[in-house]
């Protein structure tokens, strides 16, 4: 992968745009990575990618439903299910 300071990013925006075509480029700030930069196609391909597995969650959430792996939920225990979703997510996307 190909990589430029911000600033360098920001006088030849030009050349990273020329750059993101041929593959991601890696943009960083003081030293660390903070962006990447990547062509539309890229950015079309990666999104069909998270919409597809999006699809094939929900469709195995449908199949687990139809086969009876479900169980009711009170009130009460969505509040408490949300807190965990909310916790689960926080502890995924820790920032380094």
């Amino acid at each position: 992968m190909h990589s430029m300071s911000a600033h360098e990013a920001k006088a030849r925006f030009g050349q990273l745009l020329d750059a993101a075509r041929d593959g991601p480029v890696a943009i960083s700030k003081h030293g660390r990575e903070v962006a990447v930069v990547i062509s539309k196609d890229e950015f079309d391909a990666l999104a069909a990618l998270k919409l597809e597995a999006l699809r094939a969650a929900v469709q195995k959430g449908f199949e687990s439903i139809e086969r009876g792996d479900s169980r009711a939920v009170s009130t009460e225990d969505l509040a408490g299910l949300g807190t965990a979703v909310k916790a689960r997510g926080r502890k995924r996307h820790v920032k380094k």
